[in-house]
């Protein structure tokens, strides 16, 4: 007898979702404590009046403000470390991170790092020190559609002195309340707005052939799936279309759930390990830079499943057999990654060819590819990399 599968889902994150919710920040930032870390990117003429604009919404509720704007692309370990030491001097309850993944994932490492010893590097995955519970309280406002870091256990940040990207990881991460207004994301510009909107889409269909996936996830990426597949390229068109900012808002929550409760596979680990050797590169076009490669290699594996996402773009479909559809998704990526924006290879995005040993060799320090339905070895990896390298 054929068993159905067995598998845990779990979601500790409050989320307040939809229009205009960015001014109950002030309240639920009352609810933990009376000293708040405002951790955010620059304070640039574009994002002030939001910063102003929370900042006011916590004064009303009584609250104190420490901003630290020190966030930069791509985390990394000495913009942490500056906003830890300013969290330890201020003794502040809670961290609010407010802005992209890159503020989100700096919120929850200086979250870390203020309470337990040592730097928050030093608890990344594989090492000997564990997150307690002694973490602080983690508030989030995500202003982009594409990491899904509001309501994942994860904290990714690059050590540049050692050129590796690499994360922490535990449930105490995931935020205690994320907001997730659509609004704040309408004056995002269109690159980025495609390169995190390819990083949902990236969540949604690597968990979704995750070996690890479930019903219950599958189902959340199916659907994000589908609003990547419909909204996507009509906010990259048009930014401030507010049904597509909604819909691609929601669809990264979803993609969220799916990857903190199943994961990512191998173009995360890739795309990781491109990142931690060339840190100017976004996720997102480390992401597409290798997709057509990755999916090549994989679709066999996993037939069945790259049928059905060749469907949910293309209904038409469904009449094929699915051989035949798996084999059309491979063209329909492509297409969706040229009408996004996003046809990119490693060279044009400034990656230096005789990194590609180094990327195929830190592409193995995190799990992720011995959970894509095909595992490949390190020389598989580089065979990747090298055919990712010139379109």
């Amino acid at each position: 007898m054929n068993r159905t599968p067995s598998f845990d889902y779990y979601q500790p994150t409050e989320i307040r979702f939809g229009w205009g919710r960015t001014d109950e920040m002030g309240e639920v930032a009352a609810s933990f404590g009376e000293k708040a870390l405002l951790v955010t990117g620059s304070s640039s003429q574009a994002k002030f009046p939001l910063y102003k604009r929370i900042k006011k919404d916590l004064k009303e509720q009584g609250l104190e403000t420490v901003h630290f704007d020190g966030v930069v692309s791509n985390p990394n370990t000495e913009s942490i470390d500056r906003g830890v030491e300013i969290a330890r001097q201020e003794n502040v309850d809670m961290v609010l991170g407010v802005g992209g993944g890159s503020s989100m994932d700096t919120a929850k490492a200086i979250a870390v790092g203020a309470t337990h010893e040592g730097r928050a590097w030093d608890y990344r995955l594989f090492t000997d020190k564990e997150i307690t519970e002694d973490v602080l309280p983690i508030i989030t406002l995500t202003t982009t559609a594409g990491t899904g870091s509001q309501v994942t256990p994860v904290s990714v940040v690059t050590n540049e002195e050692e050129k590796l990207k690499f994360a922490l990881a535990d449930d105490l991460l995931c935020p205690d309340v994320s907001i997730v207004d659509p609004e704040v994301t309408l004056t995002v510009p269109g690159h980025v707005t495609a390169s995190t909107g390819f990083d949902v889409f990236a969540h949604a269909f690597e968990s979704y052939i995750h070996q690890d996936a479930s019903p219950y996830t599958d189902l959340q990426a199916r659907e994000s799936l589908r609003l990547v597949a419909k909204y996507l390229p009509r906010v990259v068109e048009d930014g401030s279309d507010e049904e597509a900012r909604y819909w691609m808002s929601w669809a990264d929550t979803l993609a969220g759930y799916c990857i903190a409760n199943s994961g990512t596979t191998l173009p995360h680990g890739m795309g990781m390990a491109i990142g931690g050797h060339a840190t100017d590169v976004m996720h997102g076009e480390a992401l597409a830079a290798v997709y057509p490669q990755f999916t090549r290699y994989t679709y066999e594996s996993a037939r069945e499943k790259f049928a059905r996402l060749g469907r949910i773009f293309r209904p038409e479909l469904k009449e094929e057999p699915e051989q035949a559809a798996a084999e059309k998704t491979l063209e329909i990526i492509d297409e969706f990654l040229k009408e996004i924006g996003m046809w990119n290879d490693l060279e044009g995005l400034g990656v230096e060819k005789g990194e590609l040993q180094a990327i195929a060799e830190d592409s193995v320090k995190l799990p992720d590819y011995q959970v894509n339905p095909r595992v490949p070895d390190k020389g598989e990896i580089l065979e990747l990399l090298e055919a990712s390298y010139r379109r």
